[in-house]
Parts: C-alpha cells; structure tokens; sequence
C-alpha cells in the first residue's frame, strides 16, 4: 500500500492540525468548566481598568478632608458633652446669615397679654434680638408659649420678611390653694399659675386640701347660689377628697355632706334665718346627717349652758 493514498470517508474525518511556529506558547486544553471563571476574571479586569482611568472631580480630596475634620469635631463635642453649646452657636451663625439678608426679626404684634411681660412671652417663645424670621419654628413658638402656665392658648404667625405676629390667650387667676402648707394661684380649671407670694391676690378664695383646686370651681358655683354663706366663707377645705368643711369668717366650721349638699345648705339658710344660728357662740354646725343637726358651742357657752341646765346648789351655812 505503500505511495498509494488511504481513502478517508466523510464521518470519519480528521482536522488538520495547523503547524505551530517556532516560538509560539504551547496552548494547552482547560479543564471542563473553567470558561466561566475565566469570563468573570476578563470582566473583573475589564472594571478594574475601568476604575484606573477614572479621575475623580478637582477638590475631591480637599472636600472630603473637610468632611471628616467636620466628623471628628462633632465626634469630639458629643463625647465632650458640649452638644448644647455647639447647636446654640450654630443657631446663631444661621441667624446672623439670615439677618444678613434681610430676614431679621424688626417688629412684633403682641395681643392678648394682661398678666405677663412683653419679656416673658418672648423668653417663652424662644425669640430674643438675634432671632431671624426666615430659620424660627413657629409650631416650637407655640409649644414653649403653652409651657407658661398663665398661657391657655397661644398662635405664632411670620410675615416675611421681617414682622412677628404673636397672640395669646391668658388663663385667669380664680382661687388660692393651699396644700401642703404652701399657697398657690390657680385657674378655674385647677391650673398652678404661680406661687402666692403678693397680695395681689389676698381676696381671692382659699381652698385647702388634696384634689380641692380642680373642684373649686363647681363648688363656688354651687355656693352662688347661697350669697349669704358665701360672703361669709373665708376657706372651703376638702376632706378625703370626699366632701366639704366651710370655715366662716367668724370662725364657725360647717361641716357638709358627701351628697346632697345643696340640701345641707338649704337647712343651714332656714337656721340661720329663723333661729339666727351662724351669729351665736358657737365653733361647728355638722349637717352631715340629713335628719338632724348637731352643733357645738363654744367653751364659754357650754359652760353658761351647764349652769343653766344644771345650777350649783349654795353650800349650807353660806350667805345666800
């Protein structure tokens, strides 16, 4: 078969390998599997020159030095403790901007302010001579106007760019209260006003006792309705925040009950009218019962009583 040609069929065909020139690398076959890795590694490569050739913007680097300086000076205020300090002096810097522009606070429309200073409503509304109309939170004005127990309600309007306009809405003074042997003002709904340091005040109504100022206003109004015992009352105590004691200006303690005291009230009028009671020598009228009336007579009267009822026989050979 020598010099003679082999006959090769069309399914059994072999490729001819190309010959490999001097010098070239040896490609070796990789094993199954390894294209992918192969892709993501060229992908990788591909990015990574990609971020190579990117130049960040001019003043990158100063911006971002700045950046952390600025981090690590408020991490050192925080740990410090001087966080209030620092917001205080950046509020001001932000004010003094805004003032630079126009945006000072130059006039401000107050109403509503009988008892409290001009001073007072400004100190409670955060607003002082530095404050900028343009960086003010009005809803923050409102909350801190409404912590002054004389302020009921209050409104906070801007008008840009440089007026205030401020209206409040005043509780007034109704009682004085007394707890724990010390007085306060009050509203008519139980509100502290101020401590009672004045006699600014001396002719209001005294109450004393526990749970007394929030129910003050009921009963006067209850007592209203009966303006001869109220002129006579000089303090209304409430006991067990149960039910009322009146303490007269002439000393005589009148003890209500729990319930019904309009009732109670309705018979101390009718003694008092008939029999004159509340102007006799006596120390305390007890209505708590509703079918009878105790009342206990002063010392000197108890005494002229006894004697009355019961008087000393002379003793024998005495002169009569």
């Amino acid at each position: 078969m020598t010099g003679r040609t082999r006959p090769v069929s069309s399914g059994s065909a072999r490729r001819t390998r190309t010959p490999r020139r001097a010098g070239a690398p040896v490609r070796r076959a990789l094993p199954s599997g390894t294209g992918k890795l192969v892709t993501l590694a060229r992908r990788f490569n591909a990015r990574a020159e990609r971020l190579d050739a990117y130049a960040p913007p001019r003043g990158t680097g100063v911006v971002a030095s700045v950046l952390l300086l600025l981090g690590a000076i408020l991490l050192g205020i925080v740990r410090g403790g001087n966080a209030p300090e620092a917001i205080d002096g950046f509020h001001a810097a932000r004010d003094a901007v805004a003032d630079a522009f126009g945006f000072n606070i130059t006039s401000v429309a107050l109403s509503g302010n009988k008892h409290l200073s001009r001073d007072q409503i400004f100190a409670a509304a955060g607003v002082t001579s530095h404050s900028s109309l343009l960086f003010l939170d009005v809803a923050d004005a409102r909350a801190g106007l409404k912590t002054n127990p004389w302020i009921a309600d209050a409104t906070v309007q801007k008008l840009y760019p440089d007026r205030l306009q401020i209206a409040i809405t005043e509780r007034a003074a109704f009682a004085l209260w007394q707890k724990d042997g010390r007085i306060g003002v009050v509203a008519d709904d139980g509100t502290v006003l101020e401590p009672y340091l004045t006699h600014q005040f001396i002719d209001l109504p005294l109450f004393v006792g526990i749970g007394a100022a929030p129910r003050a206003k009921d009963f006067l109004a209850l007592l209203d309705r009966y303006p001869g015992i109220r002129d006579q009352m000089r303090a209304a105590i409430l006991v067990s925040e149960r039910r009322w004691n009146l303490r007269l200006k002439n000393g005589i303690d009148v003890k209500l009950p729990e319930d019904d005291v309009a009732g109670a009230l309705d018979r101390l009028v009718a003694l008092d009218r008939d029999k004159k009671l509340l102007t006799r020598d006596i120390l305390a009228v007890d209505l708590r019962l509703p079918d009878r009336v105790t009342v206990r007579l002063s010392d000197a009267a108890a005494a002229a009583r006894e004697e009355v009822l019961h008087p000393k026989k002379p003793k024998k050979g005495s002169s009569a």
